[in-house]
């Protein structure tokens, strides 16, 4: 999946995900109705900001954790989670940092994961939680039963916009191979495939939190999620392009700014996406009302369908593209005069046209 939260989040949360040693342990802790903290790093800077406590230098393990959490302080463990460093650690970040957290045991938390890099984990004795710190992020884990049954709910919402995806991809396709393809229908496919992104990347939340518990849910979401990053890009490049893949990025970055309220509004989509485009004629309408420039009519350049060719090579992919200027140039073309386009040879042109022709 793209667009991904922080790197450094994602990484923290996956060390303390169901599956894993460090994860039994901090299970064991809550159950006991204990508090710890923990700091997975034992670098230079991590121990410039430790006092006291004592060197412990032994294997990882969750029974381990568990007696040492007994005690007052923080523990410290090796960056990779394998090995106790330290244990009854008195932590001194820098007091001036701010933090929005009221207990000590998470002040200080918050506080040493804005001094140093390295993830900093928290069990509220009180509340029964495992909060993750990783620099200026936070994310409180939820219980594994509530994120199995929000990941299901993410996974059901995701098959019906998928399915509404489909549809306004079909009815492109339609309007594309006859030259009657409008940026209103643009516009609707890039909306849904904003939509099903923002889900994927939702359930993809979940499949960190659950780690090793999650690989189910993995499975169904890959099948679910296949082929869309590619849809999404290939209209972008056919129908406002030609575009490079930082010109692809510029408009999905764009969507994936707005709220889903302007998400939802077709002109507030249309504009952004217009002044973003490389397609002469949408340039051109910027300054025409909204209403029209939607009743506008694109030429495909016909990516897209040849992305469909089974087993068509890139290299003879990108010499068609180059060669002919649309998928209406493309379609009228003869076997023959395809045929010589550098690459491409009797035998590809003859696969090509008979696939544009019975799709």
């Amino acid at each position: 999946m793209e667009l991904v939260k922080d790197a450094g989040i994602v990484d923290a949360i996956s060390k303390v995900a169901p599956g894993g040693g460090l994860r039994s342990g901090l299970d064991r802790i809550l159950q006991a109705r204990m508090g710890a903290l923990l700091i997975l790093g034992d670098s230079p800077e991590v121990l410039s900001i430790c006092s006291g406590g004592f060197l412990v230098d032994a294997e990882f393990s969750p029974q381990r954790l568990y007696e040492l959490a007994k005690m007052d302080g923080a523990i410290v463990l090796s960056s990779d989670g394998i090995r106790l460093a330290r244990a009854n650690v008195h932590l001194v970040p820098d007091p001036r940092l701010p933090t929005t957290e009221t207990g000590t045991r998470h002040r200080t938390a918050e506080r040493v994961a804005r001094t140093v890099d390295v993830p900093v984990v928290a069990v509220s004795e009180e509340l029964g939680v495992i909060t993750v710190y990783r620099r200026n992020q936070k994310r409180q884990l939820q219980p594994i039963v509530e994120v199995w049954a929000r990941a299901n709910q993410a996974l059901s919402t995701l098959e019906r916009y998928k399915e509404r995806l489909e549809r306004v991809l079909k009815r492109l396709s339609e309007l594309e191979r006859s030259s009657k393809a409008t940026f209103r229908d643009v516009v609707l496919v890039l909306q849904r495939a904003e939509l099903v992104r923002r889900i994927s990347e939702e359930i993809n939340w979940y499949l960190i939190e659950l780690g090793a518990d999650g690989r189910m849910l993995s499975l169904q979401l890959d099948e679910l999620y296949l082929d869309i990053r590619g849809d999404y890009d290939s209209v972008i490049s056919d129908f406002l392009g030609p575009c490079s893949e930082d010109d692809t990025l510029e408009v999905r970055t764009y969507l994936a700014s707005l709220d889903t309220d302007d998400l939802l509004d077709v002109s507030v989509v249309s504009e952004g996406v217009a002044k973003r485009a490389r397609c002469t004629e949408l340039v051109t309408a910027l300054s025409d009302d909204p209403r029209d420039r939607l009743k506008l009519k694109l030429e495909s350049r016909g990516e897209r369908v040849l992305s469909l060719v089974p087993r068509l090579p890139q290299s003879v992919k990108e010499a068609i593209l180059e060669r002919f200027s649309n998928l209406s140039a493309l379609s009228s073309v003869s076997e023959f005069e395809l045929s010589k386009v550098e690459g491409v040879g009797p035998e590809w042109a003859k696969v090509i046209k008979e696939f544009i022709s019975e799709n």
